[in-house]
């Protein structure tokens, strides 16, 4: 079996676009990979709408917390091989590491209007999904 590929997902607050993120490329990609999500300033909590939605596709993110990538394994930094961030209207958070770096710029639904919360973060997660399964397909990692 070849090495697991290293993903991690960054944000500012780790509470909505990057939980979702690791949670759908767990999904994804199954033990082909190991997968943590961070951000640069954790707010400490995940939004509700995110472990919803992810609810939704049968995934259990409610155990998740927002953690600073700071807080991640050493040894998880060390094998990175890709650090992808899911910024748009803010400043990305920028670490050291090696590894490859890519920028899928999604929306923050966590700043939507409580009224249009459902329907952003069912978008957020829908586009999310797309890029997970395009780089999964990339890697040529099959199910």
């Amino acid at each position: 079996m070849t090495k697991p590929v290293h993903i991690l997902f960054l944000c500012v607050a780790n509470s909505a676009r990057s939980q979702l993120a690791e949670g759908l490329a767990k999904s994804v990609f199954g033990d082909m990979a190991v997968i943590e999500s961070a951000g640069s300033e954790p707010s400490g909590k995940i939004q509700p709408w995110a472990i919803e939605v992810l609810k939704e596709e049968g995934i259990d993110i409610s155990r998740n917390w927002s953690k600073s990538y700071e807080q991640l394994s050493p040894k998880f930094i060390v094998q990175l091989d890709y650090v992808i961030t899911l910024c748009e209207e803010e400043t990305c958070p920028n670490m050291a590491s090696k590894a490859k770096r890519l920028c899928w710029p999604i929306p923050d639904p966590a700043k939507a209007p409580e009224s249009e919360k459902a329907e952003t973060f069912r978008k957020a997660r829908g586009q999310i999904k797309e890029h997970v399964i395009k780089l999964k397909n990339e890697l040529e990692i099959s199910c």
